[in-house]
């Protein structure tokens, strides 16, 4: 202690020059401490600046999107539309395609008049046709205004829509087969004729349909068609481009034993057709039908022949020996575990044959049945079969059937014109489906044969096992009826065509959609059984509230 204080008294400058050096070193740390919180204060404030304009910035955006910029709108559609020709006759032919890509489905259908509607004022001497001829013509599924119309043909032998790339063009097209001899095929979104190609398929002819599509075997990048073409005992073959319309190769030849018709059946990497007469089955892979047509080997990958099919082909006469029926009224292809069988429907019994051995897997016996087989759910997921049986004058049997075992689900009787439509199926939520029937129910025992059935349509759901309902009765002439949905998963609806056919004289002629659910609110409750579960308004209100659902 003392030697400090006598330091200090020796050198008192020295020590005032310490303290200063102090004060100035704790005076230059306040200044950086200072500035440094200046420095994280104005940091501070900019990153609170920055998230409130980013703040701003997303509230305009939210704001624009939500009530400045407009969202798309969504087509409204009329419950109900009526579209009338007159001085007109239609075709059997009816088609569902997006037309005008507003993602609601709408309506191509064909009928032969002097003129168009007033929409387009078309005539068919704007085409080179002699008058009256065939129009094809869509109509839009949310209000029926004509999308438009074209002058096809003199008259229509058959007409395919939803073909991809045919004319090479993006969008699907339609495929109109004219009479005298003519393919035409015409632009889906547009109704422009892509190309126009005659053909000779002879005299006395009948076309076998659909018209199938191939893969492309002229590589020119566009998928092709096979025509079959029936005359006589012999089936012709043309095989088309469907880029250009002109035939590739010559004209095959088939011979068969009478009036034919055929499905296409997919086995896996092949492709076969079969062809049915009454007491006959031929099946000829499209290889062969390449070939034969003209006379090189097809080299896709795609088109194999299958091996135990091979086995069981007649090499001379193309007849299936396993496979032996008489008075084939229907084949149809049921979709199987892994690949698709074969339903062979003759005047005796429905039989389904596993397409992999072509053994039986069961049989149904089953008379006379009226029209096509069509598919259904009655269970959820389990697919069946509805068969429409004659089972005396202007009666018919409705059966469900399940496609697995062939056991009938359900089943009614109902008196029936013999032109009356075919039934019809839509998918519905619960993984089932609704059946749309036509005929004439009357109460078993109180049944009246002295005059001719009404034509009356029903709806049909597996929730109620023992209801009907009668949703409109309809004393016009049918030409020809479709179910579907228009938008995805929504929007059931039916169309009917009506007026006179082909054959008779021109007259009134009428499209019309209808919303399903429009008919259901109307309908009559049937019950099928004495006892009523539920009220009638309640089984209403129920089948109304159903949702229905899009399968892939």
């Amino acid at each position: 202690m003392d030697n400090k204080d006598s330091e200090a008294e020796i050198h008192p400058l020295k020590t005032e020059d310490v303290k200063a050096q102090e004060n100035h070193e704790n005076s230059v740390e306040r200044r950086i401490v200072s500035k440094q919180s200046s420095r994280l204060s104005r940091l501070s404030r900019w990153r609170t600046a920055a998230f409130f304009i980013s703040l701003f910035l997303c509230l305009i955006i939210v704001f624009a999107f939500s009530f400045i910029i407009p969202c798309p709108e969504r087509p409204v559609s009329e419950r109900t539309w009526f579209r009338n020709y007159d001085n007109a006759v239609a075709y059997r032919f009816l088609a569902i395609e997006d037309v005008n890509e507003d993602k609601v489905q709408d309506v191509i259908f064909a009928f032969k008049a002097s003129n168009g509607s007033s929409s387009f004022n078309r005539s068919c001497l704007d085409e080179g046709l002699p008058s009256p001829c065939a129009f094809v013509a869509a109509v839009s599924g949310t209000n029926g205004r004509a999308l438009w119309e074209r002058p096809a043909a003199e008259e229509v032998e058959w007409m395919e829509c939803g073909i991809k790339q045919l004319g090479g063009a993006e969008a699907p097209g339609c495929l109109v087969v004219g009479k005298p001899v003519s393919l035409t095929a015409v632009d889906l979104r547009t109704g422009e004729v892509q190309w126009r190609q005659s053909s000779d398929f002879g005299a006395n002819y009948t076309v076998l349909t659909p018209v199938s599509v191939i893969p492309d075997v002229d590589s020119d990048g566009v998928q092709d068609l096979i025509i079959f073409i029936a005359t006589g005992d012999k089936i012709k073959t043309f095989i088309h481009s469907g880029k250009n319309g002109k035939q590739i190769g010559s004209t095959g030849s088939l011979n068969v034993d009478g009036k034919a018709r055929y499905i296409r059946l997919n086995l896996d990497s092949s492709s076969y057709f079969l062809f049915y007469t009454d007491n006959s089955l031929y099946a000829y892979s499209l290889k062969d039908l390449y070939s034969a047509a003209t006379g090189m080997e097809i080299k896709l990958p795609s088109l194999e022949q299958d091996a135990q099919w091979e086995k069981n082909i007649d090499r001379t006469t193309h007849r299936l020996s396993l496979l032996s029926f008489g008075d084939i009224r229907y084949l149809a292809k049921i979709p199987g575990r892994s690949r698709e069988n074969i339903l062979v429907v003759n005047s005796e019994m429905a039989t389904l044959i596993n397409a992999q051995n072509l053994q039986t897997l069961w049989t149904l016996n089953v008379s006379h049945v009226v029209s096509e087989p069509l598919l259904g759910y009655y269970k959820p997921d389990v697919l069946g079969i509805v068969l429409e049986s004659e089972i005396g004058p202007n009666r018919k049997k409705v059966m469900i059937v399940e496609s697995g075992s062939g056991a009938v689900q359900w089943d009614l009787k109902l008196n029936s014109r013999a032109e009356s439509p075919g039934p019809a199926t839509l998918s519905t939520a619960d993984h089932r489906s609704t059946f749309l029937i036509w005929g004439e129910y009357q109460v078993p025992g109180n049944e009246t044969r002295s005059r001719a059935p009404l034509q009356k349509l029903y709806l049909f759901h597996p929730s109620y096992t023992n209801v009907l309902l009668e949703l409109r009765n309809s004393t016009d002439q049918i030409i020809a009826f479709s179910a579907t949905l228009f938008e995805r998963s929504r929007h059931a609806c039916y169309v009917l065509l009506r007026g006179p056919q082909p054959s008779e004289e021109p007259g009134l002629m009428s499209l019309m959609k209808r919303k399903l659910k429009e008919d259901v609110s109307e309908s009559r409750v049937i019950w099928l059984s004495q006892v009523a579960v539920d009220s009638e308004q309640y089984v209403r209100d129920r089948l109304y509230r159903m949702r229905f659902h899009s399968r892939v």
